[in-house]
C-alpha cells in the first residue's frame, strides 16, 4: 500500500462477506460494566438496529448480563475486561464475546437459580432464554470468553 486515498466513493452498505465488528477493553468495574452496554447501543445503532429494536435491547441486555458477571464474579485486580462484537451481515447472526481474566467457569443450572426473594442470580437463565447459542471458551492468556449469539431481523434502513 502506497498511502494514497482510494478515489471509489465508500459504500453505505457493507459487503455481503463483510463482518462488521467492535471490540474494546473496560475496566472492571460497574462504570466499565455500564459503558461497554451504552457503546454495545451506539455500534447496534451504526449496524442499522435503533435503540428501540428488539435486536438492539437483545443484544444491549446481554452484553450488560455478561459485562456485569466479568465485573463481579471474573475480576481480579489489575486485570480489565474486553467485548468483541461481530455481525455476520449475510446470516444476520450478532455474537457478543465478554472476556475476564478468571478462570472459573459460570455456573447455570437448577442449583443455581434464584428464588422468588433473591435479588440476584438470575443472569444467566436470561442469557439462555435470550440467546440462540451461549458458552465459554478458554481465553489467553488468562481467563475465559463468555459468549452470546442472537440472530437478529433485517436492519433498519439508514
Amino acid at each position: 500500500m502506497d498511502g494514497t486515498a482510494s478515489k471509489e466513493p465508500a459504500s453505505k452498505e457493507p459487503a455481503a462477506t463483510e463482518r462488521p465488528l467492535f471490540t474494546m477493553q473496560f475496566t472492571s468495574s460497574p462504570r466499565g460494566a455500564r459503558l461497554a452496554r451504552h457503546l454495545t447501543v451506539c455500534r447496534m445503532a451504526e449496524w442499522g438496529y435503533p435503540p428501540t429494536s428488539d435486536t438492539s435491547a437483545t443484544v444491549s441486555l446481554l452484553v450488560a448480563e455478561l459485562a456485569a458477571n466479568a465485573v463481579q464474579h471474573g475480576r481480579l485486580p489489575g486485570r480489565d475486561f474486553h467485548l468483541r462484537l461481530t455481525l455476520d451481515v449475510r446470516t444476520r447472526l450478532i455474537r457478543i464475546e465478554v472476556g475476564d481474566a478468571s478462570t472459573r467457569q459460570p455456573r447455570f443450572g437448577s442449583e443455581t437459580v434464584a428464588g422468588p426473594e433473591d435479588e440476584s442470580g438470575r443472569g444467566l437463565l436470561l442469557v439462555a432464554v435470550l440467546a440462540a447459542r451461549w458458552g465459554t471458551a478458554p481465553r489467553t492468556p488468562i481467563g475465559k470468553t463468555v459468549w452470546a449469539e442472537v440472530v437478529a431481523d433485517p436492519p433498519e434502513a439508514r
